[in-house]
């Protein structure tokens, strides 16, 4: 499995001595901090970053995982270090809607942080667990109007593209069902899967592994056509969700004040890694969508997405905790 493969791949990034660079930046170790815990897609997709930036700039990336504090413990770890492009941050989505989910957010992570590069975007798929007679959205929408009490909707963390995906769901369906927050995708997947929580949306990589192992039920995914990684999953809007489309997406970040031509040859080094014909041909394989993007492309995108998945939010009367 390529997932494994990465994240091997990630762990030997710690013991990888490569020639230093002669003179100026990089000539030592990067750190690239990532705020959740190891195993999931973040993790996954961060790694990849790292190990391809280590190619690329000749110099030791080490991963270093700090989950908590909804992603603000490892990104507080970013600001706090020297702006020198030695400290960065893999991260995904929710990262940019932390002033939106935090009631006070001890950073602002769209002026205190520079994107440098996405790496790819994956869709969700919502997963029920297996042990529940319901067998389609339609059933899941009447067995949780019915009893509301005995559904809860599990999401790695608030501001997650998976949260947003459950506020829309709600919102389309009517279904009301309580969202309940973790620290991270492998402690709510685990948790779905035992029947402590019924329901969740979360990224392709972690998903379709568990759906084919028994350990959940896939009902549906949330892109405009069936996957051919598991044509037998039907599109949300095959369901009854006309438009449901959520994709969570990845990235790294840096400190703002970090000096822009050291965030412009991460970049470069990321946008050539995510168009090598194995990295594509690896991501695609898993449903991923390899992305390339300047700076100036990315903060766009970036300002665009936070501005529609804060209208979700406010629609929601999400209230930040």
């Amino acid at each position: 499995m390529f997932r494994r493969s990465l994240l091997a791949a990630g762990a030997g990034l710690i013991l990888a001595r490569p020639g230093l660079a002669q003179g100026g930046w990089p000539n030592r170790p990067i750190r690239m901090i990532v705020p959740y815990t190891p195993g999931a897609a973040t993790d996954a997709m961060a790694r990849l970053a790292a190990l391809k930036l280590q190619e690329k700039l000749g110099v030791t990336v080490v991963v270093e995982n700090r989950p908590g504090a909804n992603g603000a413990i490892g990104s507080q770890a970013v600001l706090q270090a020297p702006a020198d492009g030695y400290t960065i941050m893999g991260s995904a989505s929710i990262h940019p809607m932390a002033r939106y989910v935090m009631k006070a957010a001890p950073y602002d992570p769209v002026t205190d942080f520079i994107p440098v590069a996405r790496t790819a975007r994956g869709p969700l798929v919502l997963v029920m667990n297996p042990r529940l007679p319901a067998a389609a959205i339609p059933q899941v929408v009447a067995a949780a109007k019915a009893e509301p009490a005995k559904w809860t909707f599990a999401t790695s963390s608030l501001g997650s593209a998976g949260h947003l995906g459950s506020i829309e769901f709600n919102r389309m369906t009517g279904a009301n069902i309580e969202i309940v927050g973790y620290r991270g995708s492998a402690p709510a997947l685990t948790d779905v899967a035992a029947g402590n929580a019924q329901l969740m949306f979360d990224p392709v990589l972690a998903t379709l592994p568990m759906i084919r192992g028994g350990q959940l039920r896939g009902l549906g995914i949330a892109t405009a056509q069936r996957t051919p990684l598991a044509p037998d999953l039907p599109t949300m809007a095959e369901s009854g969700l006309p438009g449901f489309e959520f994709y969570s997406w990845y990235g790294v970040w840096a400190a703002r004040t970090t000096p822009r031509e050291i965030v412009d040859r991460m970049n470069r080094a990321i946008v050539d890694a995510m168009r090598e014909p194995a990295v594509v041909e690896r991501l695609t394989g898993l449903g991923f969508e390899p992305v390339a993007e300047t700076v100036p492309e990315l903060e766009r995108f970036i300002a665009e997405d936070v501005a529609r998945n804060a209208e979700l939010l406010r629609i929601a009367n999400f209230q930040p905790e």
